[in-house]
C-alpha cells in the first residue's frame, strides 16, 4: 500500500494503479476535494490559492495537475514554482489567499510525492478540516466552474527572497554579530530547494556558504532524511573546508540539522533545544515539543524559569498546544524549529539565523556549545508493516504489558521510564511502526529501542 490518505493530506509513490499510489488521477481528485472544501468555507466572489513545490523529479507534474484542477473549479492560483514548505506557508497570508497547496514528500525518497494541505493562515488543517476533505474525495461531488468563471494562474518567483526578508528583520536575529564572526558553512541541499533558500540566506547575514549537493535537479545524492549516516559526505566536506559547522535540510526545507567543526553530528534533537536556549535567554517563556522529543528541551525551558509540555506527534498538534500555552518557540525533535513570532510553521530558514545567532553571541566552537546541554541519546527505528496487521491491537497489547509504568497514550503508546522512555506509534505518513527511545547512552538507547522491536515483533507474530 503506497497511497496513504490522512488528515495530514495524500502521499504516496509515483506510477502504478488508480487508489493504490499518487498517480495524476488521485493528484486531481484530492487538488479537487481541497478546491471545493476551501470554497465551503466561506462565499466570496474569487478565491486564490498559493502553491509551491520542492525540486522532486515528479513535482512539476503533480503541480500542474494541481493547479490546473483549481484553475477548473475556479481558484485562482499564485505559482511560487520551486520554493520551500515554510515559504509556502509565509507566502499564504502575504497574500490573502484562502489555502495553500505544497508539493513535497517531505523527508521521503524521490519515488514519493504529496499534497500539503494549508488553511489561509498558512497554517496545516487540523483532523476535522483534513478528514471532511477526505469525505469529499471519496464522495466525487465536486462541482466545477463554467468556462467563463475558470480561474487563472499567476507566477510569483520572489518569496523565497521575501521569505529571507522576513526572517532578517526579527528583532533576536543579530546580523552584526554573526557577520562579524565571519563564518564558513558547508551546506547540503540534497540537490532540493534548501541549495537555493539556505545559501541566499546565508549570503545576506555575511557568512560563507559552500556548497554540497545544492543543484535543485530533485535527484537526491543519498537518502534525504537528515540522519547521521546518511550524511558522509558532509562530514569530509566540513573537515576538508575547514568550516565553522555544517547544515543540513529535508527536500522542503521545515527540517534542519547541524554538523560540528569536526565532523560529528551535532543531533538532530537539540536543533530545537539550542535555537529554544537562545530565544529564552533573551524572552523568557514556555515551551512545546511532541512526544517523541528530548527531554533536553524541558532542562533547558526550565533552566530559563519556563514550562514545558509535550503534544502529540504531528506539526498541528504542536502547534495548538503552542497557542494554548502561548510558547515563546516550540517544534519538534526531528529539526522542526516553529518559532510565533515568524509563523506557525516548521522553518530551517528561521532555524538557521537563530541558531547563527546563539553561536556569534557564545562565540564559541559548535562542538563547545553542544556540551553545554544536557547529554541524552535517542535511538529511531521502525517496522515495516504488512498489510492486514492489526496496529492498534498491538499497542494495545504492549500498553497493557506495561501498565505498571508512567504511560502516556495521547498518540500510541509512551512508556516513561526513571532514565528513559520509549514512544511506540503509526506513522501518518508511512507504513510503518516508529519506536523512538532515549537514555544517558547510545547503546542504551538502541539496547531498548531493539527490544521493543522484538516484542512488538512476538505480540505480532512477525
Amino acid at each position: 500500500m503506497t497511497l496513504i490518505k490522512s488528515i495530514s493530506g495524500i502521499r504516496g509513490t509515483i506510477g502504478g494503479p488508480v487508489d493504490e499510489n499518487l498517480t495524476p488521477i488521485d493528484a486531481v481528485k484530492f487538488a479537487a476535494a481541497y478546491g471545493t472544501w476551501l470554497k465551503q468555507q466561506r462565499d466570496k466572489e474569487n478565491y486564490r490559492v498559493v502553491v509551491g513545490r520542492d525540486a522532486r523529479i515528479s513535482g512539476e507534474m503533480i503541480q500542474n495537475l494541481v493547479m490546473n484542477t483549481l484553475v477548473g473549479l475556479g481558484i485562482h492560483v499564485i505559482d511560487l514554482g520551486l520554493s520551500t514548505t515554510p515559504t509556502v506557508e509565509i507566502a499564504v497570508p502575504m497574500e490573502h489567499a484562502d489555502g495553500g497547496i505544497i508539493l513535497t514528500a517531505s523527508h521521503n525518497p524521490k519515488q514519493w510525492n504529496a499534497l500539503k494541505l494549508l488553511n489561509a493562515k498558512g497554517e496545516f488543517l487540523n483532523g476535522e478540516e483534513g478528514q471532511k476533505i477526505l469525505e469529499i474525495a471519496e464522495s466525487n461531488t465536486m462541482n466545477f466552474a463554467k468556462v467563463d468563471d475558470l480561474g487563472k494562474i499567476t507566477k510569483n518567483e520572489a518569496y523565497i527572497d521575501l521569505h529571507i526578508d522576513e526572517v532578517l528583520e526579527l528583532p533576536l536575529v543579530n546580523k552584526k554579530a554573526i557577520e562579524d564572526a565571519n563564518f564558513k558553512v558547508v551546506v547540503d541541499g540534497v540537490n532540493s530547494t534548501g541549495g537555493i533558500a539556505i545559501p541566499l540566506l546565508l549570503e545576506r547575514l555575511g557568512v560563507h556558504p559552500v556548497k554540497l549537493y545544492c543543484d535543485p535537479t530533485g535527484h537526491f545524492p543519498h537518502n534525504p532524511e537528515p540522519l547521521k549516516e546518511h550524511l558522509g559526505d558532509l562530514a569530509k566536506a566540513v573537515v576538508k573546508e575547514r568550516a565553522d559547522f555544517g547544515i543540513v535540510v529535508d527536500p522542503d526545507v521545515d527540517r534542519l540539522a547541524f554538523m560540528d567543526e569536526t565532523g560529528e553530528m551535532f543531533g538532530e534533537e537539540y536543533t530545537l533545544v539550542a535555537c529554544a536556549d537562545y530565544v529564552l535567554s533573551k524572552n523568557p517563556g514556555n515551551t512545546v515539543s511532541n512526544m517523541s522529543s528530548t527531554r533536553a528541551l524541558r532542562d533547558v525551558t526550565e533552566k530559563h524559569g519556563g514550562m514545558y509540555e509535550a503534544s502529540a506527534v504531528g506539526e498541528v498538534n504542536v502547534v495548538t498546544l503552542m497557542k494554548k500555552n502561548n510558547v515563546v518557540i516550540g517544534g519538534e525533535g526531528n529539526g522542526g524549529i516553529i518559532y510565533p513570532d515568524s509563523h506557525y510553521g516548521r522553518d530551517a530558514l528561521v532555524g538557521v539565523a537563530l541558531f547563527l545567532s546563539l553561536l556569534a553571541e557564545k562565540k564559541m566552537k559548535v562542538s563547545e556549545l553542544r556540551a553545554t546541554y544536557p547529554n541524552y541519546y535517542m535511538s529511531k527505528k521502525k517496522i515495516q508493516l504488512t498489510p492486514g496487521l492489526d496496529v492498534d491491537g498491538i499497542l494495545s497489547t504492549m500498553e497493557s504489558n506495561y501498565s505498571h509504568e508512567k504511560l502516556t497514550t495521547i498518540d500510541g503508546v509512551k512508556i516513561d521510564f526513571a532514565d528513559s522512555w520509549v514512544h511506540l506509534r503509526k506513522s501518518n505518513t508511512e507504513p510503518i511502526i516508529r519506536i523512538y527511545t532515549e537514555a544517558p547512552s547510545q547503546d542504551a538507547a538502541d539496547t531498548l529501542a531493539d527490544r521493543f522491536i522484538a516484542e512488538i515483533k512476538a505480540v505480532a507474530n512477525i
